[in-house]
């Protein structure tokens, strides 16, 4: 085998679930240095083996659980792990990044991912050790929530569960790592429909190269930046990931009554900072994280998980909730169940749009939850209206019409960010390769609405180019093995003061506009013309230094775009194209504003362009040669 890298423990375990043959799967040195890690190798596996039409609920539907070269290396925020396999929402590619400790200790263990085949006969769990690899029978587990699951294998360190959601199929079920979520494209329920109920594992073995002075010289600098920057070393620490409510809620693009509007008039008591000063206990975080982002809070006699941003805008402004202590509790109950509180947020929502229509006379209303904590339950065993809402929003779009207002792309419903207010963004949830999501979007609303630096948020000008920056880098920093919330260091601290200095945010909307001049031949510069790192970008050279590739900047970036490229290929060998790249018509055709002509996402005129900088054709299939270049086949 060949295992030429540090950071690599070597091995993929590779299971047939339905013969019970468990195998070691070879991934070339040559993979790992153009793809990776985690969702890069996953994507690379996926589109190598699966062929058109597959079921993905189906035995033939491949489940990859696998790390990058920086989980458990020490590198900060390196406690994560990918999911990924055929999603039964969108039918192309599925992923989900996580945290928790299961990536950490299947290194340990002395396998950098595992590959599940098949289907068992019976509701299984998967152990792994350094000694050996076995599939026993789930017995009693069968049935019981994530925190259930979690308590009954407390042995084992490193856990890997689904909960009833995921047993009983709904489209948007997530696997749960402590208390950490793979939320998205319904990977828990792909992990059920095999009949696996967890995957564990334990071991002590340490990751090559983690000792090296070198890498560890360029983790200490990389965390000091962290901590020292306002918004990994300050505001997450402080507010988590809620104190965007405030600011989306500012700027137009807090998801509002299903994505009706950008604003909440409640927005203020369900914010972090409310929640910091009525429910927060403490703030924790994933292991090897400065940032320390997560929430615990008072829950009736508990202490439990605090709702993220995402989980406040969806089951928060856009149910008209304005209930931080709902929220809460929904948001626990929807991690028991082992459920994407995104997609349920946003089938709710839609439900709720058309009872208020009259379409349906299930009896929601807007403003009113009561019901909701019983639904969840339904939706997790599939009984009553819950049957119809596990299947998710664009489902119960074709079931009951809607279109126009069912609000998802490529099947998964949208992340809590209204996209009128930051058009940018639009377009990332159009072109993002799962669907709807923020992250594999480009996350472009950070220089648009919610960052230190903004751009014209309703202008439509260099939004194509940021996208595809921010794509191909997200994609390889996940695949390296990096929390996302890395990146946010990238504009530094100083940036921040730029808002206090008129004209000054002027002057840098307009730099940013005119980026597009250099940013649109972004990628007809090849990677062998940067080989350097930047401090900006500390991944490229914690990579480098810790495996011993020849990893700059330029092939980092690179392998982001091959990343990108490789899944859109793996989404049109399963049928989806261009035509896929959309948006419901009340983001597109319908002001969110009256008195503001631009509160619409102009995706006509940002898709060519958008195209065009990829090496795309007008049809969005990437052309011979730009498959070429990146050694993607056809």
């Amino acid at each position: 085998m060949s295992n030429t890298y540090s950071g690599y423990m070597g091995n993929y375990v590779d299971i047939d679930l339905s013969s019970e043959k468990v195998s070691i799967h070879d991934i070339p040195d040559r993979v790992k240095e153009r793809y990776l890690g985690n969702k890069g190798v996953a994507s690379w596996i996926l589109y190598s083996e699966l062929k058109h039409g597959c079921d993905p609920l189906g035995e033939d539907n491949i489940l990859i659980i696998n790390t990058g070269p920086l989980t458990g290396s020490g590198a900060p925020t390196s406690a994560r792990f990918n999911v990924s396999c055929k999603s039964p929402l969108s039918g192309g590619i599925g992923t989900a990044n996580c945290g928790g400790d299961f990536g950490i200790y299947l290194k340990r263990a002395g396998y950098d991912g595992v590959i599940l085949r098949g289907k068992a006969r019976k509701p299984s769990i998967i152990e792994i050790t350094e000694e050996e690899v076995r599939i026993v029978e789930a017995g009693s587990l069968w049935g019981l929530d994530t925190e259930q699951t979690q308590q009954k294998l407390s042995h084992w360190p490193g856990r890997a569960v689904i909960g009833p959601a995921g047993e009983n199929l709904v489209l948007f079920a997530s696997i749960i790592s402590n208390d950490r979520v793979a939320g998205r494209t319904g990977v828990g329920v792909v992990m059920g429909s095999k009949n696996i109920k967890a995957v564990v594992a334990n071991g002590k073995k340490k990751v090559p190269g983690a000792d090296g002075e070198e890498f560890k010289a360029t983790v200490r600098a990389w965390t000091e930046v962290l901590r020292n920057h306002p918004t990994t070393g300050q505001t997450l620490p402080q507010f988590g990931t809620a104190n965007l409510v405030n600011i989306t809620n500012a700027t137009h693009t807090l998801a509002t009554r299903n994505f009706s509007a950008g604003s909440f008039e409640q927005a203020g008591v369900i914010s972090g900072e409310y929640m910091a000063e009525h429910f927060l206990v403490k703030n924790k975080g994933c292991r090897l994280c400065p940032i320390q982002c997560g929430r615990v809070v008072r829950y009736k006699d508990k202490q439990i998980k605090g709702p993220e941003f995402e989980t406040i805008g969806l089951l928060g402004s856009n149910l008209a909730n304005g209930s931080m202590e709902s929220i809460i509790e929904l948001n626990y109950l929807a991690d028991l169940m082992g459920m994407d509180t995104i997609s349920l947020g946003g089938v709710l929502s839609f439900a709720t749009e058309l009872c208020e229509r009259g379409v349906l006379d299930w009896g929601f209303e807007f403003g009113k939850t009561a019901h909701v904590p019983e639904l969840i339950n339904d939706i997790a065993y599939r009984k009553g209206h819950g049957a119809e809402l596990a299947d998710g929003t664009q489902a119960m779009a074709t079931r009951y019409g809607g279109h126009d207002f069912a609000i998802h792309s490529k099947g998964l419903s949208f992340a809590a960010y209204e996209p009128r207010g930051a058009v940018g963004h639009g377009l990332g949830y159009a072109t993002a390769n799962r669907g709807g999501c923020h992250l594999n979007g480009g996350y472009v609303i950070f220089f648009e609405a919610v960052g230190p630096l903004r751009i014209d948020p309703l202008s439509d000008k260099a939004k194509p180019a940021l996208n595809v920056f921010q794509q191909n880098t997200f994609d390889a920093v996940s695949s390296g093995g990096s929390c996302i919330f890395t990146t946010y260091a990238v504009i530094p601290k100083e940036a921040s003061q730029v808002k206090f200095f008129w004209p000054l945010p002027g002057i840098v909307s307009e730099i940013m506009k005119a980026s597009r001049f250099l940013l649109d031949h972004q990628l007809s510069l090849p990677a062998w013309a940067v080989p350097f790192h930047l401090p900006m970008i500390p991944h490229s050279k914690a990579i480098a230094t810790l495996t011993g590739m020849d990893m700059t900047l330029g092939n980092f970036l690179e392998a982001g775009d091959r990343i990108f490229n490789t899944d859109r290929m793996f989404n049109i060998k399963q049928g989806l194209s261009g035509k896929d790249d959309t948006l419901p018509l009340r983001m597109t055709h319908v002001r969110q504003r009256d008195d503001e002509p631009h509160s619409k996402v102009p995706l006509h005129t940002m898709l060519p362009v958008y195209y065009r900088i990829r090496g795309w054709d007008e049809y969005g299939i990437p052309t011979a040669s730009k498959l070429q270049s990146l050694g993607i086949d056809a």
